[in-house]
């Protein structure tokens, strides 16, 4: 049940952020929009028994690097992507680089992707399951291996303490 109000909250707090508004009507309208939308989708959100939160303390100390770290790879990637498209730097050898999932937990999987698809010149272009690995368009792929640690680096130290 608890899991249900914090989704609740959440869920109502985004749809008032959304509005720009805090007039109770809307935070009325907005709680019952996520109510209806929580017990549709209840057995696809809630399926299992919730896992504790270890380390809570040390993963929201890993919180702010995190988020920096992410803005500071979309800037170097819009950086490089303008330095493209004004025709200052040449494109190189954009493709697709196999990108090992390693230790990564399924969330862990998701949230690396998402990082790499908010970066532009990467984007994730499918998981591939049975190799355990996912595999990402970059604009330069001349050097695997340098994407491939790139990837690794940043999971190790960015995100591994946050969402392993």
């Amino acid at each position: 049940m608890s899991r249900f109000v914090l989704a609740l909250a959440a869920a109502t707090a985004v749809y008032l952020l959304a509005l720009a508004s805090l007039d109770p009507l809307d935070a009325l309208l907005g709680a019952a929009a996520a109510a209806a939308l929580l017990l549709a989708l209840r057995g696809f959100l809630f399926r299992g028994r919730p896992q504790p939160l270890a380390r809570l303390g040390l993963r929201l100390a890993a919180l702010p690097g995190f988020v920096f770290a992410v803005l500071s790879d979309i800037t170097v990637g819009t950086w490089r992507v303008a330095l493209v498209v004004l025709h200052v730097r040449p494109l190189g050898r954009p493709g697709i680089v196999v990108v090992p999932l390693g230790d990564r937990t399924e969330t862990g999987a998701t949230v690396s992707s998402l990082v790499a698809t908010l970066s532009p010149g990467e984007f994730l272009v499918d998981f591939d399951r049975e190799r355990g690995a996912m595999l990402v368009h970059v604009l330069d792929a001349s050097d695997p291996a340098a994407v491939r640690a790139r990837f690794d680096h940043f999971y190790r130290r960015h995100q591994q303490t946050l969402v392993p």
